[in-house]
């Protein structure tokens, strides 16, 4: 957890206050109204660009240190959202959502993943949409952010087996630059995924 609060700790924030390409890119998807779950939302970038979208966004992350900075993020831009202090794995509520935003969200190894993303679709109501985004294993050869650890990336079939209870609507792989802050900058190999809720 520590490591997070360090890598937070600056005035300045990591992966800058634009949100995510990818997540920018899916808007169409997206209907104000909608409940949505930002989970690892970190800084708030995501959240907050998702409650001016006019969700009813709650941003989950466990260091308090990027709480702070998503509230100060969301004061600054106007928006109501909620917030709740939480480790992914062991968070768990009766709420269900029409959307989780699940981007960079690659900090567990194998061990743990399956696990991880159960707990995504829980929390999917039916019909509802996973709009996920990660790196690549041909990351390691750029090095432009994400983890250092082979085995978090993610790739096509592994996300296929993942998700196989889900519809999957958009799945690809590509090589883009990303300009998130100082954390995220440069080409990269990315992976997006949509999927949805039976």
């Amino acid at each position: 957890m520590s490591i997070w609060n360090e890598r937070y700790a600056g005035e300045e924030y990591f992966y800058g206050i634009e949100p995510n390409a990818f997540l920018l890119s899916q808007s169409e998807r997206l209907k104000p109204g909608m409940t949505c779950l930002a989970v690892a939302d970190g800084e708030g970038r995501n959240g907050v660009w998702l409650a001016e979208q006019g969700l009813d966004v709650l941003s989950l992350d466990a260091s308090p240190v990027a709480q702070d900075k998503a509230k100060r993020l969301a004061q600054n831009r106007s928006v109501t959202m909620r917030f709740e202090q939480a480790d992914l794995l062991e968070w768990r509520s009766d709420e269900r959502f029409d959307v989780i935003a699940a981007i960079f969200i690659q900090f567990v190894g194998p061990e743990q993943r399956s696990l991880q993303f159960e707990n995504l679709k829980r929390h999917l109501k039916p019909g509802g949409l996973l709009l996920l985004q990660g790196y690549t294993p041909r990351q390691l050869e750029y090095k432009t952010g994400g983890p250092s650890q082979a085995e978090n990336l993610y790739t096509e079939a592994m996300l296929r087996e993942l998700c196989a209870d889900l519809e999957i609507l958009h799945l690809s792989e590509h090589d883009s630059v990303i300009l998130e802050g100082a954390g995220h900058n440069g080409m990269s190999a990315l992976i997006d995924l949509v999927a949805r809720a039976g």
